[in-house]
């Protein structure tokens, strides 16, 4: 026991001071390669909420024009985030720090500014590469983001608040998270750390313990507009892939499967046969797609796509969007309790609010607690099927099942069954038992979905 205790001490004692050590050399060696930016843009806006409300009599008595305010006025808005030299006379920041700027200018350490050239932007990623003419530029190492490990220390340098070149340290919480701001960051699949990041250190790099770049700070889950211990960060290899796309070609090209998919619960998991809740279920095929000409079907959960794991639905559109259009990819898919293998050509993602169409294929919903009526003869959203006509609250369906829903398929276990009209509905349901998982395929809207369902 005393040895435990005369031991522990001294490696505890070892490890901080080594780390102690090894922050200040890292901030003195990567710092000069860290710039401040200031982005300016104009904007529009008008003057007539000012005299909103004023009574007619004071604006002829003071000669004012009844269209004084009303013509649109400019001004000049500045802000400020953070940026980083990746290569020769290249800097990564953030997409949205250089968005809509008419003038950007660059700080360096030394007191150095530059007017810098936008070479490209993609608001998918959250990037944006600039590029600026001078001399005796500094450089960083970039590092690995892939071989980055939940626990490992990492340290943040940026301007918070215009408090140039602070730093600031912390760990990594967890990788791979899923988050998307007004459609900014949807194909990130974004580090989380505890590091301090605030309006300001956008764009700047987060280092782990070699000074190795492994990481740009993008956003902050915050209530408040401030730091509330969590913070993410953009995967240094997916940035340099984005980075690289925009300077050879000026815009960035990327895989495109055609699915809308959602995660997969415990229910679910049991009423597709599946052993645990995993993978991306596919609700919906875009008709065409490379989906669709790979023979995906709805209600196909996929677990591997091109070697990779996919735990969440999340995971599919990071691991698809980092392929190129036209590449071609292997994907595991558990289809009726079974795992098969397809293989896709993928397409090219066009843009961030590109039309989906679904493609014709069977879908399903559930049983009791509802009632089915035959669909209408004028109907042309599905080849067969029933439409809900009604709800019981009290049912567990209630809060998954909506009037006017319309049901195409419902699958137990490695049984799919197809809805042809009311009558077969009636004879499916009455196959299952009080406490059997059902999975549910169906249309809502014009859109396909899938839900689980305990029957009562």
């Amino acid at each position: 026991m005393k040895k435990i205790l005369f031991v522990f001490p001294i490696f505890l004692f070892s490890l901080i001071e080594a780390f102690d050590q090894n922050i200040p050399d890292l901030v003195e060696e990567t710092s000069p390669a860290v710039v401040n930016i200031t982005s300016k843009r104009e904007v529009t806006y008008s003057n007539q909420d000012y005299f909103r409300g004023m009574p007619e009599e004071f604006e002829r008595f003071f000669g004012i024009p009844r269209d004084f305010g009303q013509q649109p006025q400019t001004r000049e808005s500045v802000a400020y985030g953070s940026g980083f030299f990746f290569k020769e006379n290249y800097l990564l920041t953030n997409y949205h720090v250089v968005n809509e700027a008419t003038e950007v200018i660059v700080s360096l350490t030394d007191r150095r500014e530059f007017i810098a050239e936008v070479i490209g932007v993609d608001m998918l990623s959250d990037l944006a590469v600039l590029k600026i003419e001078g001399d005796d530029l500094p450089d960083l190492q970039m590092g690995s983001s892939d071989e980055l490990k939940v626990g490992d220390w990492v340290i943040a340098i940026g301007s918070p608040f215009s408090f140039d070149f602070s730093v600031t340290a912390g760990i990594v919480s967890a990788k791979g998270r899923s988050i998307q701001n007004q459609n900014i960051g949807g194909y990130v699949p974004f580090i989380q750390t505890d590091v301090a990041i605030n309006p300001g250190n956008s764009g700047g790099p987060l280092f782990n313990l070699e000074g190795e770049v492994v990481g740009i700070n993008s956003q902050i889950y915050s209530r408040s507009g401030g730091y509330q211990g969590v913070s993410f960060s953009i995967p240094i290899d997916v940035a340099i892939e984005v980075a690289d796309q925009i300077i050879a070609s000026g815009e960035v090209s990327r895989g495109y499967l055609g699915v809308r998919m959602g995660d997969v619960d415990s229910d679910l998991a049991q009423a597709l046969g599946m052993k645990k809740p995993y993978g991306a279920l596919i609700n919906s095929i875009e008709k065409d797609g490379a989906a669709d000409k790979g023979g995906l079907k709805t209600g196909d959960v996929i677990i591997e796509f091109a070697g990779e794991e996919v735990k969440f639905a999340g995971d599919l559109p990071h691991i698809v969007g980092r392929k190129l259009p036209g590449s071609k990819s292997t994907a595991k898919v558990v289809r009726n309790g079974k795992t098969i293998k397809l293989d896709f050509e993928l397409g090219k993602l066009e843009s961030a609010d590109n039309t989906f169409v679904p493609a014709s294929s069977s879908e399903t919903k559930y049983p009791l607690g509802i009632k089915v009526e035959d669909l209408p003869d004028d109907f042309d959203g599905a080849d067969s099927g029933v439409v809900v006509s009604k709800v019981d609250n009290s049912a567990s369906s209630a809060t998954k099942i909506l009037e006017g829903d319309i049901i195409t398929d419902i699958q137990s276990g490695f049984q799919r069954y197809s809805i042809e009209d009311s009558q077969s509905f009636d004879e499916i349901v009455s196959k299952f038992e009080s406490g059997d998982k059902i999975a549910i395929f169906g249309l809502r809207g014009g859109s396909r979905f899938i839900v689980p369902i305990t029957v009562d």
